[in-house]
């Protein structure tokens, strides 16, 4: 090997470009701590994978090849030097980040030891440490240019996979409390690491438009079983287009799906506001059919066009769902106000709850309070959150987020 072969090979320039998403691997021996690591590293936009010692790291190296491996806290400094001396031998090319108390002995034999070897030694990470204090140390770590949108054949991603729904929850606004939580669609790629549904949510004349709706009902379900196990029932809601109830035989289905099971409290599917509008007397129609099965109507991103939906009759949805542009920066405006207003007096003529969607301040949440929405969800109180780790903190009390 020549010098100039050697130093790309030791010292890669532009992290992560040779891929579309960096990838990270975390060495560690307890299963929450990495766990802990690789949602942190996900949300950074990272393909994460684990390994709990030396015995598993070779397989992970082969399959993944990680642009960072992560030596996490409770590996011991005998097996964090096997890790360096297997990097070493692998002329491993990606970064090293050390995790440990602060001023550790442990930790600076290390990282000498990794330079020693040529491989690339971030500064260490002290412990105790939070996903902020993790995020600005690896931030600058990432691909200067955005990650380009993908591509993604549907029918691929659900042939092997990549599919999944996070969760984010909803409040009581006037005892905080956990009120349920929106599923919404994810894509876990094997290069681009976890994709929004922007995307690849097909277009309604899509082949595959029916059978990821029907993905999204399934999956729900599965997640809410889950959910009983770990905290207790909980209310899920969807997102299922309007153009999936043209099926004539969609209501029959949907009964169907529904678990026969005690806790089962009901699931609720949100509709686009504008596409109900458009099929207003068939969402009707189909929203008292469902009712009695267990699975009610809201109605999604309500916003200026609510006097669209004067004509319901009462108790035909459960939920108006206000839009997040009329609840961003909705303490400064008062057209703003008067619009959530309007469309919460709506909602309590027709005995439904109303949802403001999109809650990221805290004077936005004490104006929608003050206006008498009954639901809040949104960044101020967490964002979406994979199923594991939205069943570890459902039965949490939630607490306001730094604006």
């Amino acid at each position: 090997m020549t010098t100039a072969e050697s130093k790309n090979s030791i010292h890669k320039s532009g992290f992560g470009r040779r891929r579309l998403a960096p990838r990270a691997c975390i060495a560690d021996r307890k299963a929450h701590l990495r766990t802990f690591m690789m949602e942190s590293l996900e949300e950074l936009g990272f393909v994460t994978s684990e390994c709990a010692d030396t015995d598993e790291l070779a397989p992970v190296l082969d399959a993944h090849q990680p642009d960072l491996v992560v030596l996490g806290s409770s590996i011991d400094g005998i097996e964090a030097g096997r890790i360096i001396e297997i990097l070493a031998e692998r002329r491993f090319d990606g970064q090293v980040l050390v995790i440990g108390p602060r001023e550790s002995i442990m930790s600076h034999a290390i990282r000498r030891m990794g330079r020693e070897r040529g491989i690339a030694m971030l500064p260490p990470l002290t412990t105790p440490f939070s996903a902020g204090t993790l995020r600005a140390g690896i931030a600058t770590l990432l691909p200067a240019e955005p990650i380009p949108s993908p591509a993604v054949d549907v029918g691929e991603a659900l042939k092997l996979g990549w599919l999944e729904l996070w969760y984010q929850r909803k409040l009581n606004t006037a005892t905080l409390a956990p009120c349920g939580a929106e599923a919404l669609i994810r894509m876990r790629h094997p290069s681009w690491g976890v994709v929004p549904p922007a995307d690849f949510l097909p277009d309604p004349a899509d082949a595959h438009f029916r059978a990821l709706s029907e993905f999204v009902v399934s999956r729900v379900i599965a997640d809410w079983h889950y959910l009983v196990q770990q905290q207790g029932p909980i209310d899920l809601s969807i997102n299922l287009p309007a153009a999936f109830f043209d099926a004539a035989d969609a209501v029959d289905d949907l009964c169907r799906w529904m678990p026969d099971h005690p806790a089962f409290g009901g699931l609720i599917i949100e509709i686009d506001c504008a596409e109900a509008i458009a099929r207003l007397a068939r969402i009707v129609e189909v929203a008292k059919a469902l009712q009695l099965s267990n699975i009610a109507i809201a109605i999604d991103s309500v916003g200026a066009d609510w006097p669209a939906l004067m004509d319901l009759p009462a108790a035909a949805f459960v939920e108006l769902k206000i839009d997040r542009q009329f609840i961003a920066g909705c303490a400064d405006d008062r057209l703003k106000q008067t619009v959530c207003r309007r469309i919460v007096e709506f909602a309590q003529s027709i005995g439904a709850r109303s949802v403001a969607n999109g809650v990221e301040s805290r004077a936005d949440f004490r104006t929608v309070h003050q206006i008498g929405v009954d639901l809040a969800q949104g960044y101020l109180f967490g964002k979406p959150m994979a199923l594991k780790k939205f069943a570890r903190a459902a039965s949490k009390h939630p607490m306001l987020m730094h604006d």
